[in-house]
């Protein structure tokens, strides 16, 4: 968890299921770094909705389209992948915001550019500045 999570960038929250994996040191760990523990409930895979689909989008929308090197390039396209992400990609529950929320372009007249992202698997698109 340290080595994923610097002190000053861990998440506020771990939701995880009951896996016995998970012991004294790790739970300790966690407490330290300012992290809610968050338990799915016995027997109910079902109650891990959230991980699962974030594991599949990132899967459909980023690795299952690039060959991954090693560990480094690993890291480097999901880094890509979870700026793109929260930049660009709008979300139906955040009424079609992106999670970093962006200054919305006025559809006025003039050239549109195509912007690559996460090494070109995505796009974003701006107007040239007035």
């Amino acid at each position: 968890m340290v080595e994923a999570f610097p002190w000053d960038k861990a998440p506020r929250y771990l939701l995880r299921d009951r896996d016995r994996i998970y012991g004294t040191t790790f739970w300790q760990r966690i407490q330290h770094m300012g992290i809610e523990e968050i338990m799915i409930a016995r027997l109910s895979p079902w109650q891990n909705p959230y991980v699962e689909r974030l594991i599949g989008s990132i899967r459909r929308e980023c690795l299952d389209h690039v060959i991954v090197l090693h560990e480094h390039h690993l890291r480097r396209i999901l880094m890509s992948y979870f700026a793109y992400y929260h930049r660009w990609c709008t979300h139906r529950a955040l009424a079609m915001d992106t999670p970093n929320s962006r200054v919305v372009q006025p559809p006025e007249p003039g050239p549109v550019w195509e912007v690559p992202e996460v090494g070109g698997l995505h796009h974003h698109y701006e107007r040239d500045a007035a």
